[in-house]
């Protein structure tokens, strides 16, 4: 498909305002957002800005797709260049990629896991597509570990009413891991993010790890111990 001289315009514009955007975010904060702000840097007029961006929500939102698919890119990339038998590996590099781009952006990691910003409900229709792929991914790995057979999980019967969940993300999947497995494989999801939130906002402390790497890869190790992973 042929991309006209105005829709490439067009396209070179959004990426300059998500550019602009991003900087503002890292060095003002999510609802300090102000298209005038970001008109001002792009050198022009507000009115100019609002027919590509129509609000702080639309900028928001366009910030929020815009990370969730740098991450996805960067988790995708890192998983696919593993072996597709390598589970454990593929599982750790998802892990460290997610860690890495979080450390490396945090303004931008913050806007996606950390708390709501005041008054914005991103659109479910253009966001949770972009904001998935990291799960989605993972659930990957464990459903492709446990075709292989290479998970090691005690069978055990769930609550009913989890049960009831579990079928319904399993269909919607197309997944074929027992309610076990994939109960912890949401486990591993919470822990995997749990972790990183603990690090980037500094729930820690300032002093208690001297080495946070170190204490990320001992989780890594937990993590396959949950899921039975070899």
């Amino acid at each position: 498909m042929t991309v006209t001289p105005r829709e490439r315009a067009r396209e070179q514009t959004l990426a300059e305002i998500t550019r602009i955007g991003r900087e503002h975010l890292a060095t003002q904060g999510a609802a300090a957002l102000s298209l005038r702000a970001v008109a001002r840097d792009l050198g022009v007029v507000s009115s100019a800005v609002y027919r590509y961006v129509a609000s702080r929500d639309d900028l928001l939102t366009l910030l929020v797709i815009d990370g969730y698919t740098e991450l996805g890119a960067e988790v995708d990339g890192a998983v696919d260049a593993l072996p597709v038998d390598d589970h454990r590996g593929r599982l750790h590099a998802l892990a460290r990629t997610v860690r890495a781009w979080a450390v490396r952006e945090p303004a931008r990691y913050a806007l996606l896991f950390g708390s709501p910003v005041p008054g914005y409900h991103a659109p479910a229709e253009r966001t949770t597509g972009p904001g998935t792929r990291v799960i989605v991914a993972l659930i990957g790995i464990v459903e492709a570990a446990h075709r292989a057979g290479a998970l090691s999980v005690p069978e055990s019967t769930v609550d009913p009413t989890l049960a009831v969940d579990l079928d319904r993300i399993r269909a919607e999947m197309g997944l074929t891991v027992p309610d076990e497995v994939l109960a912890r494989g949401v486990l591993a999801w919470a822990s995997l993010f749990g972790a990183v939130n603990f690090e980037v906002f500094g729930q820690y402390g300032a002093d208690t790890f001297a080495d946070p790497a170190a204490l990320f890869e001992h989780h890594l190790t937990v993590l396959d111990q949950i899921l039975g992973l070899a």
